[in-house]
């Protein structure tokens, strides 16, 4: 997530170097499938777990949907466009409209949304569960993600194990006849050594699906800020689950092969790949950068984020992962791919940076020639 205004929580970049422009390598589009239906799954044994239907991370075409304050908060998480005096009709009528939009200007059929024990079982929850049932209801898919609070909360652990126990009690109790909704443990572990958060995961994962939460309904995250999914895909004990995997323009510098290099050495083999959802993405669509442009302009901020993103998208398209851009609406973020205009029964959204939508909409396997030229 984003603090604020700022491109994202973590200062890692130094200074930005001029980069080189990007390579674009153009497969054939993957094929999109639809939800599978949910299954009558027996408890798995720890280390056996239960068929499941063969994953396919490349039905997730989405964008996430975040809170103003970012979603870590001590508190209830509100996105952008909702309010916490909204009734549940109120939240309905606008979150219809927003994922309207989403489907509409981007394509988008998966909308990742924010969820914590502040937000669910209390008066807020009557409400926000508006949201997830009016994009469940015009047949987007839902994946709810849990987040920790701000501050001195803000480990990368969960903050209260038996409030976290309740909330996916009542999440998993609410939704598990709802094939198209999906479940994200916690986002960014990254308080969490490897072999802890697997346990972790492993211990939610055991839990759920012993209560009849099909395995391929879940999302495991990757080690640290989401940043690593092969120990995930390794371990027996989360086999059958979707692992997700984050990644930003600022966490380097590079050109095109540099990003290359970076992004495959977080992926795994091809194996894990076929599990795997990159659930958050982005580089600023505000700015007004060409995504569709040379990287050797000079400006090395902006080369930096056009060799970033000609790359991961491209390398998204050809490893046939999922892609969930980071936001797709979220006030304040440079980052957004769409911004709010109206309010109430006038809520419109319009579109941030057509050529950063048209390199998602490459990652998500559209068209036959790559949005920008192979230099």
């Amino acid at each position: 997530m984003h603090t604020s205004t700022t491109p994202r929580r973590r200062r890692l970049v130094g200074t930005l170097a001029v980069v080189a422009g990007a390579t674009a390598l153009a497969l054939a589009a993957p094929g999109t499938a639809t939800a599978a239906p949910v299954p009558t799954a027996a408890a798995p044994t720890h280390h056996r777990p239960a068929p499941t239907p063969a994953l396919d991370p490349t039905q997730f075409h989405g964008v996430n949907w975040a809170d103003p304050r970012d979603n870590y908060v001590n508190g209830p998480v509100v996105p952008s466009g909702l309010s916490t005096s909204d009734d549940y009709r109120t939240v309905y009528k606008t979150s219809e409209r927003i994922v309207r939009e989403f489907r509409k200007d981007l394509g988008a059929d998966t909308v990742r949304l924010p969820v914590n024990p502040y937000s669910v079982g209390t008066a807020w929850w009557t409400s926000y569960k508006g949201a997830i049932d009016a994009a469940r209801h015009q047949g987007v898919k839902v994946v709810l993600g849990y987040w920790e609070g701000s501050d001195a909360s803000k480990d990368g652990k969960v903050d209260d194990p038996a409030a976290w126990t309740a909330m996916w009690d009542t999440l998993t109790s609410t939704y598990r006849g709802d094939a198209g909704v999906y479940f994200e443990p916690m986002n960014e572990p990254f308080g969490y050594a490897p072999a802890d958060w697997i346990q972790v995961a492993t211990d939610w994962v055991d839990r759920y699906t012993a209560r009849g939460i099909p395995r391929d309904r879940v999302f495991v995250s990757g080690t640290g800020y989401n940043d690593h999914v092969d120990a995930v895909c390794a371990a027996p004990a989360l086999a059958g689950t979707y692992v997700s995997q984050h990644f930003y323009g600022f966490w380097g510098t590079h050109d095109a092969a540099g990003w290359a290099a970076d992004f495959e050495s977080r992926l795994g083999d091809q194996a894990c790949s076929a599990r795997t959802v990159l659930d958050e993405f982005g580089v600023p669509m505000t700015t007004g950068i060409d995504y569709r442009g040379s990287a050797t302009t000079g400006n090395a901020d902006a080369d930096n984020s056009v060799a970033f993103l000609q790359t991961v998208t491209t390398i998204v398209r050809e490893r046939h992962l999922g892609a969930v851009h980071w936001p797709g609406l979220r006030t304040g973020d440079t980052y957004s791919l769409e911004e709010l205009q109206g309010a109430g029964s006038h809520v419109k959204l319009a579109v941030t940076n057509e050529s950063g939508l048209a390199l998602l909409r490459w990652a998500w396997g559209e068209g036959e020639r790559a949005p920008f030229g192979t230099r």
